[in-house]
This record gives structure tokens, C-alpha cells and sequence, in this order.
């Protein structure tokens, strides 16, 4: 069976989470689905400027993070997807050391998601090495363009707008290569009918550059209520464990992205639960990160 790689949120932001996850993970594999792996672990330390999608909290080490994946042979990237950079952000001295120390990975490779085609200009020509995601935040709605997106040989994998993810038909149109290159962002809880992403994601790029303008207001229904999982699941572009093993592997698709940088682990634990963890052994995996008591689960 054709086996299913997440790619899960908080390198840097929940760092102290994956610390006790990730050897469970490998002494405990029977507690897990054993058609899943962890493809990779994304996100950004605080105060980056190329930083985007989320306002990043990140304060573990680089280098410890770094290692911590090295560790248990897990692709890193780094989520530098501002889409505002201009030429004078590239000389970040932040942002290229992280991307100096991401491309150290030893056998696996580590990799960047990126909106901007100035950065990954950039990146391509002085970080070799690393491999490059486009980012959902391009908010790839139109079919046609994400088919242009996936036909790109700069990018490894491509996140589509959770709002094409039910679009089977037009999905089961794609090559082999394609279909490979498909990274589906499964548990998105914004309004379906969202007219603003675009400029959501744009206001998250000024504040990481320092930059003043207008804070965007979420106008979407319940936007108050904050991300709530049992939201996330009646969303129409949701995609669920069951949908992952009868409809998307048989058709050819393997990545599957899990958004929650910005939440608390709490949340992101009964993400790696759901997604990841054997019914049966939920508990057992729950008890064992809330009995830690070095972690702050909330």
C-alpha cells in the first residue's frame, strides 16, 4: 500500500512536543499507522523577517532543533513564505544563517517553503543544497495554475488552496509526476467562502517586516471562536484519515500537510492523535506526553 507522509507544523515553535514524540514514534511503531510517516516538520524561529503565513513564536535553539532532526532522520524546512521581500531583505544575516545550518543536513535533505519568486531566486543560486516548497499562501485557486505550478523544476512539492482539495476530477487529470509533487493541507478552519486570504497572508508579511499598514480583520463567520478541530473536520475542503486511505493514495497522491503553527501543542497533539496514532493506542501516546512534566501543554 502506497503509504502517506504528513508534513507537520511547529519545527521551531513546538519543538519541546516533537523532543518527546519522535522517540515514541520510533520505539513504539505499532502504536502508529504503519501507512503513515512524518515526511517533514515545518516552521520558523520568532522575528524573521522572511518569515510569513503565521506570525511565528519559535524560541528553541536552532542548532538543537536541527540536530533533534538529524536525529531521527526527518526532513526540516524552514517556512520563509513572506510574498512581500524586497531585494535589500535578502541579506538577512537571521535568515541566512538558518538557511546555512539547514543546508548541513547530513543525508536528508532540508527544505524552504516559499511564496516569493525573488527569495527563491535567491535562495536557489546560494543554498543549493536545500529544496524548495511553494507555499499556500499563493492561494493557488484556479486549477490551471497550480497545474503551472506543479510543472515548475524549482519546487519539490506544491500546496494548493485547501479549497481544490475535493476537486477529484480535475486532481485524477494530473501525470504521475505531478500527482507526486501534490501536498493536500488537510485541516484548515477558515471559512470556505473566504474572499481575503490573500490579504491575510500579506498583512502577516508586513508585520514581519516591521512595516506598518492595515491590520486585517477576519470577517469570516465565527472568526472569534478561534481554530477549533471539530471546526476544522465539517470544513468542506477537510480531509480526513479515512478520505487519505480510500480516495487519495489509491489515486496516486502521498503528502499531506497539517496547518497549527500558531496554536497551542494541546491542539497539535490531538492532531498527531488523530492523523497518526492507532485508536487503541491514543491514550497510551496522550499519557505519555502529558505525564512529561518539562512540557506545557496548552
Amino acid at each position: 500500500m502506497r503509504k502517506a507522509y504528513y508534513h507537520l507544523p511547529g519545527l521551531f515553535e513546538f519543538y519541546e512536543l516533537y523532543r518527546l514524540l519522535l522517540p515514541l514514534f520510533r520505539e513504539h511503531r505499532e502504536y502508529f499507522y504503519d501507512w503513515c510517516e512524518i515526511g517533514s516538520i515545518y516552521g520558523a524561529p520568532a522575528d524573521c523577517i522572511w518569515g510569513g503565513g503565521r506570525t511565528s513564536f519559535g524560541e528553541a535553539e536552532p542548532r538543537e532543533v536541527l540536530a533533534l532532526m538529524r536525529e531521527y532522520g526527518i526532513s526540516a524546512r524552514l517556512t520563509f513564505s513572506n510574498s512581500l521581500l524586497r531585494e535589500e531583505h535578502l541579506a538577512d544575516k537571521k535568515c541566512n544563517a538558518l538557511c546555512a545550518l539547514a543546508e548541513k543536513g547530513g543525508v536528508l535533505q532540508n527544505g524552504v517553503i516559499v511564496s516569493s519568486d525573488l527569495l527563491l531566486a535567491y535562495l536557489k543560486k546560494r543554498f543549493p543544497d536545500l529544496y524548495f516548497v511553494s507555499s499556500t499562501t499563493k492561494v493557488l485557486t484556479d486549477f490551471r495554475q497550480l497545474q503551472k505550478e506543479l510543472d515548475r523544476e524549482a519546487f519539490r512539492y506544491v500546496v494548493p488552496d485547501f479549497r481544490l482539495n475535493k476537486k477529484q476530477e480535475l486532481f485524477d487529470q494530473l501525470n504521475g509526476q505531478q500527482k507526486e509533487k501534490v501536498e493536500f493541507l488537510c485541516n484548515e478552519c477558515c471559512w470556505f467562502g473566504c474572499k481575503d486570504r490573500k490579504a491575510c497572508y500579506e498583512a502577516v508579511s508586513r508585520k514581519n517586516l516591521g512595516e506598518g499598514g492595515t491590520e486585517h480583520v477576519c470577517t469570516a463567520p465565527d472568526a472569534g471562536a478561534g481554530y477549533r478541530f471539530s471546526k476544522a473536520m465539517e470544513n468542506p475542503g477537510f480531509i480526513g484519515i479515512e478520505e487519505i486511505q480510500t480516495r487519495y493514495l489509491p489515486r496516486g497522491f502521498s503528502n499531506f500537510k497539517i496547518e497549527g503553527r500558531g496554536l497551542g501543542s494541546a491542539l497539535i497533539l490531538e492532531f498527531l492523535l488523530y492523523y497518526m496514532t492507532r485508536p487503541e493506542y491514543q491514550l497510551h501516546v496522550r499519557e505519555k506526553i502529558y505525564l512529561d512534566n518539562m512540557l506545557d501543554l496548552f
